[in-house]
């Protein structure tokens, strides 16, 4: 078995390139209910990565330009996300709280798809998905069993079994794809296929 040296955990800084150039901050369209239960379609696109009360912000400057409001001189107050971008696998529902969006956004501005992909496979919320993602994310492999195979490294199963008798050695085999499937079944790691076909692992 070669040894394999894991990718980082996360990286200490952002990978660059032509995806990295490509790829489309999340933000979110909010619009105004009042408008739109009057068939007129009036609200504004917001970078999900500005913090809430910037985002909030926005959204009371929106409200307060409501075209039903100055026709009819009643406040629009209400508000909803109708449409969104950026956010990868992750879906933003119409009521999603602005806590949660601004999070969400942070995490993929912060570590792109992967965080998506976890959030979206995990089905998490709280206070602290940035460090519980930190905490568990493995980095990118090639496949489960790239993984399991370098666990199994780090646990020293091989060096157990060259050390072991010289007589005894072809019968000690690793089925690396079984030890990866219990992982995997067993709940102690997930994975998610990324883009370019390896997979993102997490604890």
């Amino acid at each position: 078995m070669h040894e394999r040296e894991p990718r980082p955990r996360v990286p200490e800084h952002p990978v660059t390139g032509p995806e990295t150039e490509r790829r489309v901050r999340p933000r979110i369209y909010a619009a105004s209910l009042s408008d739109y239960n009057n068939g007129i379609l009036h609200g504004c696109w917001i970078d999900a990565t500005s913090d809430i009360e910037e985002m909030q912000h926005a959204i009371n400057e929106m409200l307060a330009a409501s075209p039903t409001t100055t026709r009819y001189g009643e406040p629009a107050e209400e508000w909803a996300v109708h449409d969104y971008e950026g956010f990868s696998d992750i879906r933003v529902g119409e009521y999603t709280s602005l806590a949660n969006i601004a999070q969400w956004a942070d995490g993929i501005d912060r570590h792109g798809e992967a965080f998506a992909a976890w959030v979206a496979h995990v089905g998490v919320e709280g206070d602290d998905l940035i460090e519980q993602f930190e905490n568990g994310y493995q980095g990118e492999w090639e496949s489960i069993e790239a993984y399991a195979e370098y666990m199994l490294d780090e646990l020293g199963v091989q060096r157990v079994i060259d050390e072991a008798p010289e007589w005894l050695q072809p019968y000690l085999k690793l089925d690396i794809e079984g030890f990866a499937r219990q992982l995997e079944l067993g709940g102690e790691l997930t994975c998610s296929e990324s883009p370019g076909g390896e997979v993102w692992i997490f604890l």
